[in-house]
């Protein structure tokens, strides 16, 4: 079935909820693809609690080369430092992707040159673009009027929105200089006060929402 139909399928169907998974992408090489553990579990709890979707509780790993891959409308990467993506990996996500899959990519600080690279690997042709405060991602159940917040301090760059957009349709967002998913994970694993932990699981969500809003 083409992954666009079956994200659409998703969607409107009710008896599907709580059996939508969401998974972490292991890459082949470079950086920590593990990291941020407790992360994704507790989006995902954030979510069912407050919007009208009802997610698996526990998220899955999924290879990028793997045929898996398809079963997952959502998918989030994070990592430290290099990221590799090989031959398999390039040509599987590229299908995904234009087939109707979503990505987030969360700059967990010092992703940003190496996931570029890889990412020009799986589409030469589109480069990441600012995302404008007014686009939708920003502006789902909740607000955040002043774009991607600030969650997580390393070294006083601005936190930034990039999006990898083809023919009119955001398939990637990239969250950089935010680190979204340090906000996302326990309370009292960081030094964050709680207010940033909330306000990361806010967006976090938007991002979710959306990605299930525009398939």
């Amino acid at each position: 079935m083409n992954k666009a139909l079956i994200l659409c399928f998703l969607l409107v169907s009710p008896t599907l909820w709580g059996q939508i998974k969401l998974a972490k992408v292991k890459y082949s090489g470079g950086g920590d693809w593990y990291a941020n553990k407790t992360s994704l579990p507790n989006l995902i709890n954030f979510c069912n609690s407050n919007l009208p979707l009802k997610l698996s509780s526990t998220p899955e790993t999924v290879e990028l080369s793997s045929k898996q891959l398809f079963n997952y409308p959502f998918i989030h990467l994070t990592g430290h430092g290099n990221v590799i993506f090989n031959d398999s990996e390039v040509k599987n996500l590229r299908t995904y992707l234009l087939g109707g899959g979503f990505l987030h990519i969360d700059d967990n600080y010092g992703l940003d040159a190496y996931i570029r690279r890889e990412m020009k690997k799986v589409f030469p042709a589109l480069d990441f673009v600012e995302l404008p405060y007014s686009h939708a991602i920003y502006h789902q159940a909740y607000n955040f009027p002043k774009g991607l917040p600030k969650i997580h301090e390393h070294d006083g760059k601005p936190a930034q929105g990039f999006g990898l957009i083809f023919k009119g349709r955001l398939i990637c967002f990239y969250s950089y200089e935010s680190d979204l998913g340090n906000g996302w994970e326990d309370v009292g694993t960081y030094t964050d006060p709680v207010e940033k932990h909330q306000e990361a699981l806010k967006m976090g969500a938007n991002i979710i929402q959306y990605a299930f809003s525009n398939p």
